[in-house]
């Protein structure tokens, strides 16, 4: 089964994360409720069993928080894939929410990247900062060792920009991690 439990605890934060690449049950506590609406959609969209539980010190405000729940999902996901043996490695993706239109396009590559091209017309979605859309995906993308370009073609609302982003992300990793008839990595090198 490709699943995995991470955890990771630091002076600003105490995060949980457990995987089912498979499937099942979600459930998200970060304490940011639109990270919380996000995290839910990615999984869901996704296909995948995702428990979240954060403690972060959200007194200073929601940088630590999200961006440390960035590297333990990364991490959560590198560890779920394993060798990266028998997945299509690739996956892409468009979102359209409402005004806004989503891309992705990503290579579980082993090599890890970030490209990413979005404006947010409003700085705040309730308690979520929107520029940290952007750090969650670097801590993802680097520690799941994920080359990921994200862009949002158009929009006029953070929260349909970023909810398309999140979205996009979550059915091109699914795309990407469907198993194929082999079961060794799609690399030339024969190793990811």
């Amino acid at each position: 089964m490709r699943i995995s439990e991470i955890s990771r605890n630091t002076k600003e934060t105490r995060i949980r994360i457990s995987l089912n690449l498979d499937g099942g049950d979600v459930n998200i506590k970060t304490g940011i409720g639109f990270f919380d609406h996000m995290l839910t959609a990615f999984a869901v969209h996704g296909g995948f069993g995702l428990d979240v539980q954060v403690c972060g010190d959200l007194e200073v405000d929601c940088h630590h928080t999200i961006e440390d729940t960035g590297i333990v999902l990364g991490k959560a996901f590198d560890k779920a894939l394993g060798d990266k043996g028998g997945i299509r490695r690739f996956g892409s993706f468009y979102v359209p929410m409402d005004e806004a239109l989503g891309f992705c396009a990503l290579d579980i590559s082993g090599r890890p990247f970030l490209v990413f091209d979005a404006v947010f017309p409003e700085e705040h979605i309730g308690g979520y900062d929107s520029c940290m859309t952007e750090e969650f995906m670097r801590a993802f993308a680097y520690n799941s060792g994920i080359t990921l370009h994200l862009k949002c073609l158009y929009g006029k609302n953070s929260h349909h920009i970023t909810e398309a982003l999140y979205k996009a992300l979550a059915h091109a990793l699914r795309e990407a991690v469907t198993m194929t008839d082999s079961d060794k990595p799609l690399s030339t090198k024969g190793v990811l």
